[in-house]
């Protein structure tokens, strides 16, 4: 007798197989591109939108630095109540001998006032100069910081989309092959009964569907896992999913010109390269610290009820010019020199070590992406070559030539070429989302994504002038 599922697993590979019709019934029935996923992911992703707000948060340093610039204004004000008593002893008159009463005096004031000062500093070795330019080189590092994770959400959102068109296609392969499999075991299990076949040959059709079965599940699995991170980089569950292709026409001709463009432009470099402009500024900046530093304060201040003396008032103004020259401080300042001259090094060093990075990764990614052609034409050749032998096999099984053993071979060796087939139109298209981001090509106005742009430059414009205010542009 054929053994028959448990109803458990009958309903799980039930779902399984309806897996890829929920796919389609989710949120819409009009099937999705990678374009269009890619473009919801430049819109909604968290950790992109989290970068975004970190820029803007950078964008605030150039104001601050600016401020050196400006005055500082300080207001004060003070109010007090103030008794003073005096008593003198009763004493006798000694020429007339008569007794003088002792007294009390005194007197109550609300001594208070007023003041404004002001304070402009002049020169203070150019630290708020170089201060401004460390800060402007900071916001350039910041939108550098933003274009790489940008890249990287992109090439996450690409790579999980062809993953969920890979593991549905390689799910419905193991199902596929569960039922060829429960057909020869039915074929075994017919032929034993006739004594055509041994029990030897039942047993291996029974191993060979219970692995079937297996593989089937964490087919499953894997499945579920990529819909998981799809609605995490995406930001909604996956519709109906459609074929992709690689960017070939985005790349460059040839690795040399990719080399060439990804040390120029991308974006891990460029941001190095503005961190050692940062770092070279800082040394500018405690270099200041050995300067003389030039201030003007004025100050008005109005006093009432001045010296216990009840209605009085008094007015002061004055202008005051300060010059504060640096003899020693214990050798900070010099130690503050020295090693901000050892940092400037060391951001230039790593400038090096960003470049061999990504020239590393665009040689290696092109690398992946070129052999992901060839693996697929070696692929498509294996799965002709092992469907002509799986006929064969089976042709020769019939007549006794070949045993049930050598047909579970063939099958497994068919269903294996398969799926490397289907991992091997995968990778193509992922490698060459790869390879664009090593370059440092990887956004949204290359891929031509239905998006507004975002453009960090607007917050900048928008925040780099301000003298006062709490609200951020957006309202907050």
């Amino acid at each position: 007798m054929p053994q028959i599922l448990p109803h458990k697993c009958k309903l799980v590979f039930a779902l399984a197989l309806c897996v890829p019709a929920s796919i389609a019934m989710i949120a819409a029935a009009r099937a999705e591109t990678i374009s269009g996923a890619l473009a919801k992911a430049y819109m909604n992703n968290p950790t992109l939108n989290a970068q975004r707000a970190g820029t803007r948060a950078v964008d605030e340093n150039v104001p601050k630095a600016t401020a050196g610039f400006r005055p500082t204004i300080t207001a004060t004000t003070d109010i007090g109540f103030q008794n003073n008593e005096a008593w003198s002893p009763a004493t006798v008159n000694r020429n007339s001998g008569a007794s003088i009463t002792g007294a009390n005096t005194g007197s109550y004031t609300k001594p208070r006032g007023a003041g404004l000062t002001i304070q402009q500093n002049l020169f203070n070795g150019n630290r708020t100069v170089n201060g401004v330019k460390q800060a402007e080189s900071q916001v350039l590092q910041s939108r550098e910081q933003l274009r790489s994770v940008e890249q990287t959400v992109l090439v996450n959102g690409a790579n999980v989309y062809m993953n969920i068109l890979r593991d549905t296609a390689i799910l419905n392969l193991r199902m596929n092959n569960v039922k060829v499999l429960e057909q020869q075991l039915k074929l075994t299990r017919d032929r034993f009964q006739v004594g055509e076949v041994t029990r030897t040959d039942v047993a291996q059709a029974e191993s060979a569907l219970a692995i079937g079965r297996s593989d089937a599940f964490v087919a499953q699995s894997n499945l579920q896992n990529s819909l998981a991170v799809y609605r995490q980089i995406i930001g909604e569950q996956p519709k109906s999913l459609m074929p992709a292709q690689p960017l070939s026409a985005l790349l460059p001709k040839n690795v040399k010109a990719a080399t060439d463009l990804a040390l120029k432009e991308h974006p891990d470099v460029v941001a190095a390269l503005h961190a050692a402009d940062t770092a070279s500024l800082a040394t500018k900046i405690s270099e200041g610290a050995l300067y003389p530093t030039v201030n003007l304060t004025g100050n008005v201040q109005r006093r009432y009820d001045t010296n216990n003396i009840r209605d009085t008032r008094v007015t002061t103004a004055s202008v005051v010019g300060q010059l504060s020259i640096p003899i020693y401080d214990g050798g900070v300042s010099y130690a503050n020199i020295r090693q901000a001259k050892e940092t400037y090094g060391q951001a230039r060093l790593q400038v090096d070590v960003q470049r061999e990075t990504v020239r590393a990764a665009v040689v290696s990614s092109w690398g992946l992406f070129e052999n992901a052609a060839r693996v697929i034409d070696a692929q498509q050749a294996a799965v002709r070559a092992t469907e002509i032998a799986l006929a064969g096999v089976r042709e020769e099984a019939k007549v006794g030539q070949r045993t049930t053993v050598d047909v579970l071979n063939a099958q497994q060796l068919l269903l294996n070429a398969r799926v490397q087939l289907v991992t091997a139109q995968r990778d193509r298209v992922a490698n060459s989302y790869v390879l664009m981001q090593s370059i440092g090509q990887l956004l949204a106005e290359k891929l031509q994504l239905k998006v507004t742009p975002y453009d960090p430059s607007l917050h900048f414009d928008q925040v780099k002038g301000k003298w006062i205010g709490v609200r951020t542009p957006d309202g907050r």
